[in-house]
């Protein structure tokens, strides 16, 4: 038997070994193949293998850095050149270094890409994110932040303003006030789509924050949607039915229509709207709101009369003064 053919039976002796978590008798097979063979690469990423099952993972590392030196001077597969920085890459996973995990993923990438080395580099990019957010999360610095953010937009400087929340968000990302006062700052800024989204993250966060309704209501309305206006308004009124801003947003919503007659011929057809009508009751108190359009108020606080009154109003059929 060679030389090559003893280390090749001493590779298949640990690899049994290793099937059978007999870990140490492994690495002593692998030592004795590296001994008899020193180039083949496959020796030592076994060996890093049965460290890594150990959960020495230092010791995982530095085997597989020794089997890319091996295999480069004996110009190995790049295959098996990646496996080795890929599981570098999972030692450092375990370790929980996102930071040098991801490098080394990207590493094995350069070598040779696979499915399974691009999902652990993208597991790994986004453990290293929550990681740093989590590190930098300080509720002292986030109310200092706040503070400056307020300075600068009540003297009308909204740029620093929506820098400065930002910062507080960074620092404290579960305090739902600072997405309404970013949300505030952007709508100064004329950019309506980012602030619902910070409006739905602060209610997401505190769904009975009522200022937060009335921001993303206020934000609907600029950009002329009144029917989700009204419906948001209206779960305003749902956790303060003395809310007067609610209120009146949302009799202002009702009061503007668009399209008269093409919407009620719509709606007419409309089964939901067929049945309210029907509703001896409800017709009662649109006759009620016709005499005295100030009763909206009070039918309003009622959450199911409130929304019939929206369905009507959304339908073209009735209209408020």
């Amino acid at each position: 038997m060679t030389t090559q053919e003893q280390a090749v039976k001493e590779k298949q002796l640990g690899n049994e070994a290793y099937k059978k978590k007999d870990f140490e008798t492994a690495l002593s097979h692998y030592a004795r193949a590296i001994e008899l063979n020193p180039t083949d690469i496959s020796f030592y990423t076994n060996r890093a293998a049965v460290y890594y099952e150990q959960l020495h993972y230092d010791n995982c590392i530095k085997e597989c850095e020794k089997a890319v030196e091996v295999g480069r001077e004996s110009r190995a597969d790049f295959k098996l050149i990646a496996k080795a920085l890929g599981r570098i890459g999972n030692a450092y996973m375990k370790k929980e270094d996102y930071h040098k995990a991801a490098t080394y993923f990207d590493k094995s990438l350069a070598e040779h890409r696979t499915t399974d080395a691009l999902h652990r580099r993208q597991q790994a990019e986004k453990m290293r994110k929550e990681t740093e957010a989590k590190a930098y999360i300080n509720p002292e610095k986030s109310l200092e932040a706040k503070e400056q953010g307020n300075g600068f937009f009540k003297v009308g400087n909204y740029p620093d303003a929506l820098k400065m929340y930002t910062e507080a968000i960074l620092r404290n990302p579960e305090d739902s006030k600072l997405y309404s006062n970013r949300a505030a700052c952007y709508t100064k800024l004329a950019e309506f789509n980012l602030g619902l989204k910070d409006c739905d993250m602060a209610i997401k966060l505190e769904p009975t924050f009522v200022r937060a309704y009335l921001r993303k209501a206020n934000i609907l309305m600029g950009l002329k949607n009144m029917s989700d206006a009204a419906k948001t308004f209206q779960k305003a009124i749902e956790l303060d039915q003395n809310c007067q801003e609610a209120l009146e947003g949302y009799k202002k919503c009702m009061m503007t229509t668009n399209d008269p007659e093409e919407v009620k011929k719509r709606a007419m057809a409309d089964p939901e709207i067929q049945k309210i009508l029907a509703d001896p009751a409800m017709r009662m108190i649109l006759e009620q709101m016709q005499r005295d359009p100030r009763a909206l108020e009070e039918h309003l606080k009622n959450p199911d009369v409130a929304q019939k009154i929206e369905k009507l109003f959304t339908s073209g059929l009735i209209q408020i003064r």
